[in-house]
């Protein structure tokens, strides 16, 4: 009997050893967590709303306006008890839920838009990338880190795509708000701008057909509620065409990210040396991304739990935008929004134009 108690004692303290750790962490994350978690759940209400959607606007975006609002205002008397949930939910939700942002997407969707699609994408995400870097930082002097993001933005699928690049070049909450703002603006004139184009390139001399004008309008709107908007304003014919060729865009996130840490890893200056460090810091979650992606290829999942994941993983989404928003100074974003705005109307003015150049020419060259 003895031994026996003497045994369950020290599982019992190694118990209440572990308990306690859980509830110390509970208290250390819990109240940014939560209100990251709460602020997540209006914007996703908020995202419900009809006219809201035909505007594009979704989840992510009000979340992202909602925590600006809340972290410019109330946040501050907060900050000391809830800021380390907010970090939390700002950096490993964040990364969590670009996993996660693989189940939107199979390898057959690659399938579905042909070679001309998949190159087009290609060649509309690189050309947009080159120019936000070359113009952003060496025309209009702005940081690399804000150029790259607002590329990233632009160039692959909004602020989603912000969002998953932050963690890889370390960018401030200005910057990644500032990204983010800058590619919501650009995104939501396209809402209007291109069915408009459509009927006069459909209905005018052109002759402009869905499938093509689909193809065009994913490779080139910046967010993907964005390219359901503007689909279902066309036809249903532009909006399959549209939708698919944009998540075939944004499975390109993947190895986008890759590449990019590791031409931030060869660019990266040693803290003490100054020079250039040539490890690449590897981003495991965009692998988890890769793996969600191949593992929703192969059909396992009932329909059901795809949509229930996915439903998952825009809440932590939302969670991490809100969390940015509650750590965004609008004084900072108010002292330097001109030069990022120009970057972001100069990468629209390029994603119209030589999108549209970079479609003519794919669909030429396989004819």
């Amino acid at each position: 009997m003895n031994e026996r108690i003497a045994t369950i004692r020290p599982i019992a303290r190694r118990s209440r050893v572990r308990l306690s750790a859980i509830q110390a962490l509970l208290q250390h994350l819990g109240p940014g967590v939560a209100l990251s978690a709460a602020l997540a759940l209006l914007a996703m209400r908020l995202g419900t709303i009809g006219w809201l959607q035909h505007y594009g606007i979704s989840a992510l975006t009000a979340a992202i306006v909602l925590g600006v609002v809340f972290g410019n205002t109330l946040y501050p008397r907060l900050a000391a008890t809830a800021g380390a949930g907010v970090r939390f939910s700002k950096q490993s939700l964040l990364r969590a839920g670009v996993i996660l942002y693989g189940l939107r997407v199979t390898l057959h969707d690659v399938s579905q838009v042909g070679i001309a699609g998949v190159l087009t994408d290609v060649l509309v995400l690189t050309s947009t990338f080159g120019i936000a870097v070359l113009f952003g930082t060496r025309i209009l002097r702005l940081n690399r880190a804000t150029s790259v993001l607002i590329g990233a933005g632009s160039a692959i699928c909004g602020a989603a795509a912000v969002m998953a690049t932050e963690p890889v070049v370390r960018a401030k909450a200005e910057q990644v708000t500032m990204a983010v703002s800058t590619v919501v603006v650009f995104g939501t004139v396209a809402i209007f701008l291109y069915p408009a184009m459509y009927a006069f390139g459909h209905n005018g001399p052109f002759h402009v057909q869905a499938q093509a004008f689909g193809i065009y309008a994913g490779s080139t709107i910046h967010e993907v509620a964005q390219v359901f908007a503007v689909g279902r304003s066309v036809n249903e014919a532009v909006a399959n065409t549209a939708v698919i060729t944009k998540m075939v865009r944004v499975m390109l996130l993947a190895p986008f990210l890759i590449g990019l840490s590791a031409w931030f890893g060869h660019h990266a200056e040693h803290p003490r040396t100054g020079y250039a460090a040539q490890r690449m810091a590897i981003p495991w979650f965009v692998l988890g991304f890769i793996g969600t992606v191949v593992f929703n290829s192969l059909a396992l999942l009932p329909l059901q739990v795809v949509t229930a994941a996915t439903s998952f993983d825009t809440f932590l989404l939302a969670m991490a935008m809100a969390a940015l928003g509650l750590t965004t100074h609008l004084s900072v974003i108010r002292a330097a929004a001109a030069k990022p705005l120009l970057l972001g109307a100069v990468l629209f003015a390029w994603l119209i134009v030589g999108g549209g150049v970079i479609n003519l020419l794919v669909a030429e060259w396989l004819n």
